[in-house]
């Protein structure tokens, strides 16, 4: 049987990876994953970078598995947080929101693992050229900043999977072992998970962004914002102006007025669930419960092999045809 590239790249027994998200990933999510098998990913994105060494140190020191941290390139601080991962010799990071030409050379020459998340083939192909180890390539589906080409991850993944020759990481609608392997069978060789972790005990998000997401239905999300970064986002009071204000016309600069500065804080950290800002993917109407990230882990590799030894059996084709 061939190893999987994914957990051979990063060391790990499962080929499943925690998303760096904004204010929902801290040091005691991403231990927790990476204690139970997958790969826990520090999200940086709403970190000082006081706040970031703090949590790569507690994390450190909270097991010795590896982990890794999440560096969207939109966002200020990039060079001290790079100063950071690199003084404390962080083994694997993922890029996202920019040109992974910048950094990579750099975290190559120091011995990390480097992934880049995507939303199409033609980027998943520049990242190759960069020389980044693995791509995320994140479909329509996924909360938080996403492409503005609305690929879904049934689409996008085999897109990708046959353009490069680096490991595909499939990431957007993905909670449960069924969607795991469905990626794989796509051409996937591990998945990123998000929105589900946002609904683990160890996440930093408010409880009361917890239970939106608990309650969340089918058409809850919608993605917006594409004139800035486009994102998905759950419908409540703010939601509704954004989309006011886009069927008017807004400019860019009136929907960065109206998003502000700390709305996604406003929303996911702190709890105001309807002048917040609130990332979520539409996988959400999924989920019915919050769990401890080991559970979560331990649960979809369960249904994934579950669902194998279910499609595979031994010669005999359970579809009927």
């Amino acid at each position: 049987m061939r190893k999987n590239r994914v957990c051979t790249l990063f060391g790990i027994p499962f080929p499943l990876i925690q998303a760096g998200m904004v204010w929902c990933s801290p040091w005691q999510l991403c231990a927790a994953v990476s204690d139970a098998g997958g790969l826990g990913i520090i999200g940086a994105a709403s970190m000082y970078p006081d706040v970031l060494e703090a949590h790569i140190l507690r994390c450190k020191a909270a097991t010795d598995r590896p982990f890794g941290v999440n560096l969207p390139l939109l966002y200020p601080d990039l060079d001290t947080h790079v100063k950071t991962i690199l003084k404390h010799r962080v083994p694997i990071v993922f890029t996202s929101a920019g040109n992974p030409k910048k950094y990579t050379p750099l975290f190559k020459a120091n011995g990390l693992k480097v992934v880049h998340v995507v939303s199409s083939a033609y980027f998943a192909l520049r990242s190759q050229d960069a020389g980044v180890d693995a791509v995320v390539a994140e479909g329509f589906e996924a909360g938080g900043h996403n492409g503005r080409e609305e690929t879904t991850t049934l689409c996008l993944i085999p897109q990708v999977a046959r353009q490069v020759d680096i490991p595909v990481i499939a990431a957007g609608g993905i909670g449960t072992g069924r969607a795991m392997l469905a990626a794989m069978v796509l051409g996937a060789e591990g998945v990123q998970i998000g929105s589900r972790f946002v609904a683990s005990a160890e996440s930093s998000a408010h409880i009361n962004f917890k239970k939106r997401v608990v309650m969340a239905q089918e058409g809850d999300t919608r993605l917006m914002l594409k004139r800035l970064t486009p994102v998905r986002l759950i419908r409540n009071k703010f939601s509704e102006a954004v989309a006011a204000a886009e069927r008017k016309g807004a400019s860019e600069d009136d929907l960065r007025l109206l998003l502000g500065r700390a709305r996604a804080k406003q929303g996911m950290f702190e709890g105001d669930t309807e002048e917040g800002e609130l990332e979520i993917g539409q996988v959400s109407a999924q989920i019915d419960e919050i769990l401890p990230a080991a559970e979560i882990v331990h649960r979809i590799i369960r249904e994934f092999r579950a669902a194998t030894e279910e499609v595979v059996d031994c010669g005999e084709n359970r579809f009927g045809f």
